[in-house]
Parts: structure tokens; C-alpha cells; sequence
């Protein structure tokens, strides 16, 4: 929405300064989900490890290991072996990494938030949040999602959760080229990011999964299939 007027925004997100009603948040929330980081699977360390071993590659080079001793080529033997527990432990590394990155990841969303519902300001779970509400921000909030400003007052922004710039960015309302990169998406306010000064309201345009911090939760789940023998 950083390249869209205001008003352009309210009518693709099918909302108004007014907010959206509490049935329509509702109805928004069964098609969109909860404004949150999902892991695929909570799992122990033991079963990610166990796990490294399930795949058709592996079952080939656990029968080449067997062929290898069964006909005394030791050294050959060692060497296939040797190559399935290494693959093994990097593969658990890489999915343990990722499984606290997670954790960490959701540890930054905010718990609260501060909207217009029904015409009136309200604080919900952020969880709650749906596409089309309007979020109330001020100093020191931790923004719950990813939203286009309609609304600013000396308003500033932390964003090095998501792109490791440390300065405060100062944020303003004009509309945005093409293919402006989220660094420079001045206009925009997105999920993790704490708010260093100012107030502001905004729309929200993507929650959860879909938000900026959501697509980096995903990258991380999907990198260790990449890495593996698994594949």
C-alpha cells in the first residue's frame, strides 16, 4: 500500500477512519487467521535428530554401508558412515537454529493493541488484528502489525528487527514509487518494530504469516530442508 493514496488504501482494504465493526473484524479473521507467527511443529531436539535418517538417500547410503562391510571394505565403510552422521548433526544444527529463531521471532510481536472498533478506541490482543483495522500508535509502542500510515506526528520509528538499520527512521504520509524497497517504504509501519516518537494511527495491510517479519519466519523453517541430504 506504500505506493497508493490514502484514500486508495481505505478502499482496497475495504475500511474507513472509522475502523471496522467487531462483526467484520471477526468475519476478517476467519479468512485471514491470527495476527501471529506460527511454527509448523513444535519438536523435541531427539526427533529432529532421528529424522536426519528418514529419507531415500539416506536408506541408500545406510545399504551401502552395510554392502561395504558385508564384503570387508572397511574404509569405505567408515568413510559412507561417517558421512551420514555428519550430514545428520548439520542438519539437526541448522533445524535446532531455526526452531529458536522462531521462538524468537514471535517473543518481538506485541501482545496488545490499540484500535478503532465499531467507531470507538479499544485495546484487543494483536493476535486479534485483521487487515483493514486501524492501530493507534505512540512512543514506545512495539507496532503489531504491518500498516500504512494515514495519520502522523512526529513520528519515528526503530526498524533494525527487520532491516538492521539502527537509526530511527522518520516516517511521512506521501504515496511511494514502485518497487520501493521496505527499507525505504517511509509511509509504512510494520509488525516488531517499536515506535521511538511521535503518534500515529494506521490501516493495516497484512497480518501474521503475510507481514514482513512473517516472510522471515518462513525462510527460516524452509533453509534446513535446503541444506539437507534429505532433498
Amino acid at each position: 500500500m506504500y505506493n497508493k493514496t490514502i484514500k486508495e488504501a481505505f478502499e482496497k482494504l475495504n475500511s474507513s477512519e472509522r475502523g471496522l465493526s467487531s462483526k467484520e473484524a471477526k468475519r476478517r479473521q476467519g479468512i485471514y487467521g491470527f495476527n501471529e507467527i506460527k511454527k509448523e511443529k513444535e519438536e523435541k531436539p531427539i526427533k529432529i535428530f532421528t529424522r536426519q535418517f528418514k529419507s531415500f538417500i539416506i536408506y541408500i547410503l545406510v545399504a551401502a554401508t552395510v554392502i561395504s562391510l558385508i564384503i570387508r571394505e572397511y574404509i569405505d565403510a567408515g568413510v559412507i558412515f561417517a558421512i551420514l552422521i555428519l550430514n545428520a548433526v548439520l542438519g539437526f544444527v541448522q533445524e535446532y537454529k531455526a526452531e529458536k529463531s522462531i521462538q524468537a521471532l514471535k517473543k518481538l510481536m506485541s501482545h496488545k493493541a490499540r484500535v478503532i472498533r465499531d467507531g470507538d478506541k479499544i485495546e484487543i490482543d494483536a493476535k486479534e488484528l485483521v487487515p483493514g483495522d486501524i492501530i493507534l500508535l505512540e512512543t514506545g509502542n512495539k507496532i503489531p502489525a504491518d500498516a500504512r500510515l494515514v495519520e502522523i506526528l512526529n513520528f519515528e520509528t526503530q526498524e533494525a528487527a527487520l532491516t538492521g538499520e539502527s537509526l530511527p527512521v522518520e516516517k511521512e504520509l506521501k504515496v511511494l514509487g514502485e518497487k520501493t524497497p521496505v527499507a525505504d517504504q517511509a509511509n509504512m509501519v510494520f509488525s516488531s518494530t517499536i515506535v521511538t516518537s511521535g503518534h500515529a494511527k494506521a490501516v493495516v495491510v497484512k497480518t501474521g504469516m503475510s507481514t514482513e517479519i512473517g516472510k522471515i519466519a518462513k525462510l527460516i523453517q524452509e533453509e534446513p530442508e535446503k541444506l539437507s541430504l534429505k532433498n
